[in-house]
């Protein structure tokens, strides 16, 4: 097999079956994920990008049924939140909202040296977590151990003035990021006890699987949206799929036709009718 380049620069040798495995988990069937992986597998030649290889999936998948290619899409559509984390803060805040925590964002806590603005601040009944996120427009961008080392200092502070005062400790410390962590990061964060979310890390509870069962999908994955609405929608606040079903009206703001919203929401009720595939 060719080898292809990687988005963060590496080379690796192209396995269609691991492209094949990805289409199955973004929801296509067996005989459509076979199809597609041979039919793109004929087209990949040597020093081949990978996000090339990526866009001719997306199409043939779009062609069959366009709620899996947007779940397909689903780490690009992360990409296209930015250019400020904010969205993407806000993002986050949905999925711990329907996994049943209450939160705040981007609140002023208190440590023993220094106050720290968290990102995320959530509670569900006794339990207590905080949340530093880190976004990145770049997919082969990877969060390194020296965010890693700043982030366990911030919690350290912190859990430092709760011990020493009578205010409730936070028992949970998470480093969140739309990307990848370094090997680094990692193994720093297992020996130091912070926690980490990303792009397929850790094994359960990474963050693909945390959009896929709360059904919270960046409202960037819609494919009949233009770069432009999608910008003007995270604008209004509405960042998710499950957002604009409850705030629809947004979509007469930006002066769509009733039959285009009509599409527009029911590629969105497909979208997040798909059954989880964990």
């Amino acid at each position: 097999m060719p080898e292809i380049i990687k988005a963060g620069g590496n080379k690796e040798k192209f396995d269609p079956e691991r492209l094949r495995a990805s289409l199955i988990r973004a929801g296509a069937g067996e005989y459509t994920a076979q199809h597609i992986a041979d039919s793109v597998s004929k087209t990949v030649r040597e020093g081949m990008h990978s996000r090339d290889i990526y866009r001719r999936a997306f199409t043939l998948l779009r062609k069959e049924t366009r709620p899996v290619a947007a779940r397909y899409a689903l780490r690009r559509a992360l990409l296209e939140l930015g250019p400020s984390g904010h969205p993407f803060e806000d993002f986050m805040a949905r999925i711990f909202e329907k996994e049943g925590w209450k939160v705040e964002w981007r609140k002023m806590l208190q440590g023993v040296c220094v106050p720290h603005e968290v990102d995320v601040y959530a509670h569900k009944g006794p339990a207590t977590l905080v949340a530093e996120l880190k976004y990145h427009n770049t997919a082969g961008y990877k969060t390194d151990v020296k965010v890693a080392l700043y982030v366990k200092a911030r919690f350290d502070d912190l859990w430092s003035y709760a011990e020493k005062t009578s205010i409730p400790k936070v028992e949970r410390g998470l480093l969140i990021t739309n990307t990848k962590f370094t090997s680094q990061a990692i193994a720093y964060a297992n020996c130091a006890g912070l926690e980490l979310m990303g792009w397929g890390y850790p094994e359960n509870g990474n963050l693909y699987e945390r959009i896929c069962r709360t059904r919270v999908y960046p409202i960037t994955t819609l494919t009949y949206l233009k770069k432009a609405e999608k910008k003007l929608l995270i604008d209004k606040g509405v960042v998710s799929c499950d957002m604009l079903r409850e705030r629809r009206e947004v979509l007469r703001s930006l002066h769509m036709t009733p039959q285009r919203i009509g599409t527009i929401l029911a590629e969105a009720d497909a979208l997040l009718a798909l059954p989880h595939p964990y």
